[in-house]
């Protein structure tokens, strides 16, 4: 039977892929499970790149722990202690050593943590994981564990506590069974371990040997542990949920008020009833007196406990409801801070779009401004010209060639005479002459006494006096 041990702890080191390696067929390689999940987090091709002298020292101490086993054969060592129980007395007996090998092999407890992370519906769902990468979880042991503390607190701790219970005292009663018959019991050892788990401690059994008083310590230390989170549980369980805490604080609210209102109305008639028996009676019984006195300060005393009942109260529902209503309100300033801030970005868009209008019309503006000159001059100019066409024919740019003869009373009076003087070019003159306006008469009606006279045809430089007279006076007019 003890032969088969190591070859179940090789089985256990070579096929256990699952708990401490994956194998890699591409390669003929066993890596650890923590590696391949490191390569696949990390999107890494080499397991070497994931091989730290940590991990290369964790997976060293997981092979030691799981390499430790009783070994075949009888092999036993003298083991000396001293007897509590015995009045401390020296005992020496001869101790197999396949308990002291059994004992580390609760090291291998670990591997259940490691199962519950694999098998955990938490590690394997890819929404889960993914979810938990965007928040920077860590899907580790102890996550699962506080998972499992906060779904059923209840069954961990009772799985738990139970465990322990059985292991502490199997490993007890090995340590203790070779030098006290009273531990070879295990039901005594049970009751040891008990004990000390609760921190009762009777001490009608105590451990002899180095190695049960490390139990018993040991036991005692998670002991208290496990009665904390006991306690958290219980406390947890015995909580009132937010819907309740609201149906007790309002049926607390209405008590109140109706202690309010009665300690009031005592107030109230202890106050009319010291009036009557001290002013509208005829003979006054201080006896009574006092005793209404007494009992309008106890109703003083009961109103001021109420009140003080109602702020303890409001007090309470505030920190029940003050996140809500705090997250309420905050939400709505928010969102009125963001409606206003997009209104008001709205307005500086249209107020920008203006401005650039008016920088564009006012860039605009010169070129309007010479054009609409332009076109008043132009305006004035025809204006001056159809008021008075002559002029504007007289204004006429002389052409480069001989232009022919004008038939105008003015200058046709004088026939053989020269080119008129007054013919010059003038910046204001128009190209074409202006028409005879078909309104105005002729200047020769409008203005009778401006035509000469015939001139005599002898005297050459008096005609062209005359002439130039004439032009003169008419350009005037």
């Amino acid at each position: 039977m003890e032969a088969a041990v190591p070859s179940s702890e090789g089985l256990l080191l070579a096929l256990s892929p699952v708990h401490l390696f994956h194998f890699l067929p591409d390669r003929c390689l066993l890596v650890p499970c923590f590696l391949q999940l490191f390569m696949i987090d990390n999107c890494a091709d080499d397991w070497r790149i994931a091989m730290t002298w940590q991990r290369m020292s964790q997976i060293a101490l997981e092979l030691s722990i799981c390499a430790v086993h009783p070994i075949p054969g009888e092999y036993y060592f003298l083991w000396t202690t001293k007897l509590a129980n015995k009045r401390g007395d020296i005992g020496s007996t001869w101790v197999p050593y396949d308990v002291t090998l059994s004992l580390p092999m609760f090291l291998r407890l670990y591997l259940i943590c490691r199962v519950m992370l694999l098998h955990s519906k938490l590690f394997t769902d890819a929404s889960s994981r993914s979810i938990g990468a965007l928040n920077r979880i860590n899907f580790n042991t102890r996550f699962v564990l506080k998972t499992l503390m906060t779904i059923c607190p209840g069954t961990v701790l009772l799985v738990f506590m139970v465990s322990l219970w059985i292991i502490a005292s199997w490993t007890l009663r090995q340590c203790e069974r070779f030098h006290d018959e009273e531990h070879a019991n295990l039901l005594n050892a049970m009751w040891l371990i008990a004990i000390t788990f609760l921190s009762v401690g009777f001490g009608d059994i105590v451990p002899n040997t180095y190695c049960g008083r490390g139990i018993a310590v040991t036991t005692g230390i998670m002991g208290a542990g496990c009665t904390a989170l006991l306690v958290a549980v219980v406390s947890r369980k015995l909580e009132l949920t937010r819907a309740e805490k609201h149906v007790h604080n309002f049926m607390m609210d209405t008590q109140l008020t109706k202690r309010l209102k009665n300690a009031a109305a005592n107030v109230l008639r202890e106050t009319w009833l010291i009036y009557k028996h001290t002013r509208l009676v005829k003979r006054v019984n201080p006896g009574r007196v006092r005793t209404h006195q007494r009992k309008f300060l106890l109703a003083i005393y009961a109103l001021r406990k109420v009140k003080m009942d109602q702020r303890k109260l409001m007090d309470n529902a505030n920190t029940i409801t003050d996140m809500a209503k705090t997250q309420n309100t905050v939400y709505e300033i928010v969102s009125d801070m963001s409606s206003r801030q997009d209104a008001l970005e709205e307005r500086l868009s249209s107020l920008e779009d203006k401005l650039v209008a008016i920088q564009e019309q006012v860039e605009l503006l010169p070129d309007v401004l010479t054009r609409c000159l332009t076109q008043h001059a132009e305006r004035m100019d025809q204006r001056r010209n159809f008021l008075h066409p002559e002029s504007a024919a007289s204004l006429q740019p002389v052409p480069s060639t001989p232009a022919p003869a004008l038939h105008h009373p003015l200058l046709s009076s004088t026939p053989g005479a020269s080119a008129s003087p007054l013919l010059i070019p003038h910046s204001r003159s128009v190209p074409n002459p202006w028409p005879p306006s078909p309104i105005l008469p002729p200047i020769s009606s409008r203005t009778p006494h401006l035509v000469p006279e015939p001139m005599r045809p002898s005297s050459n430089t008096t005609a062209t006096t005359t002439t130039v007279t004439t032009t003169t006076t008419t350009s005037s007019s």
